[in-house]
């Protein structure tokens, strides 16, 4: 009888790593054939995609780096933007980030899901942005 995978690791987190590094890959291409960011940002190590998703930041560091307002203009609405923000948060940052007080691993079941989620949002990129360079 063979164990399930939930009986076999307690942490899957390591599946969800290479798909999220792909995600934040992803996001910085499109960002940067959009026009959403200049090469400065693509190229270099000050440009941070979960400050520049963030639809919560604080007015004071909402400058040219801020990609969720020109997403949203671009693509028609906050659904995409959203979607985008809570894919980073919950499927790169949550994963690969430690935070005191929180449950710092992946069942099996909670990294598929993590997987699913980064697909569908690039899946929903394409269906909702047309990307002209």
């Amino acid at each position: 009888m063979s164990a399930q995978w939930s009986d076999r690791l307690h942490d899957y987190s390591f599946i969800v790593f290479p798909a999220a590094k792909a995600y934040e890959g992803f996001l910085k291409i499109v960002f940067l054939d959009m026009g959403l960011i200049g090469k400065d940002e693509f190229y270099g190590k000050n440009f941070r995609i979960g400050k520049s998703l963030n639809p919560d930041l604080e007015e004071k560091y909402k400058n040219n780096d801020w990609v969720y307002a020109k997403l949203a203009k671009y693509c028609k609405g906050r659904d995409l933007p959203d979607k985008l923000w809570t894919t980073w948060k919950e499927s790169r940052n949550q994963t690969f980030h430690w935070f005191p007080g929180k449950k710092n691993t992946l069942t099996h079941a909670e990294a598929v899901e993590k997987l699913l989620m980064i697909i569908s949002a690039i899946d929903e990129f394409f269906s909702v942005c047309e990307i002209i360079k």
